[in-house]
């Protein structure tokens, strides 16, 4: 529930919640201790999120009464070579410092479960930061800044 009692909702984003969605993208990113995001981030994600009849890449934002988004999920279909099959990779999924416990990570999933099954898809794949000692190894050897992963699976029904 937001401050006023008032469930908050989700939706998909639209071209007017750019500067919001930057905003929490760049929040994201100092959170995880990542590189800001480039300067041009909104042209990016306008031409990704709107830029054909059909984009690829889709974001869900949770909103609060009186639009103030606190949360997003950004999710694209990927495909398993292992399994041989494609699952819906949820890239992001961030709400703003103060905001959570709101419900709003949870209808921010269910929104893309929800996606997974309009696009007939069984999964949902995730990662979060973890520790791999061998592949940091490996990328430091290449140059790569080391952020581990652990990668989580929802079977959607």
């Amino acid at each position: 529930m937001g401050a006023d009692g008032e469930a908050v909702r989700v939706r998909r984003a639209a071209p007017e919640d750019l500067p919001q969605v930057v905003g929490l993208v760049i929040e994201h990113a100092a959170y995880e201790q990542a590189a800001p995001p480039p300067a041009d981030l909104a042209a990016r994600l306008e031409a990704l999120l709107f830029g054909t009849a059909t984009p690829r890449l889709r974001c869900f934002v949770a909103v609060l009464p009186g639009e103030e988004i606190v949360g997003y999920a950004s999710c694209a279909p990927e495909v398993s070579t292992w399994d041989g099959e494609e699952y819906l990779h949820l890239d992001c999924l961030f709400l703003r410092d103060g905001r959570r416990g709101l419900g709003a990570g949870r209808s921010l999933m269910d929104a893309v479960v929800g996606h997974a099954r309009e696009l007939g898809l069984r999964q949902v794949q995730w990662q979060t930061p973890a520790w791999n000692a061998r592949a940091i190894r490996f990328y430091d050897r290449l140059g790569a800044p080391a952020r581990e992963k652990r990668r989580f699976t929802l079977t959607v029904d």
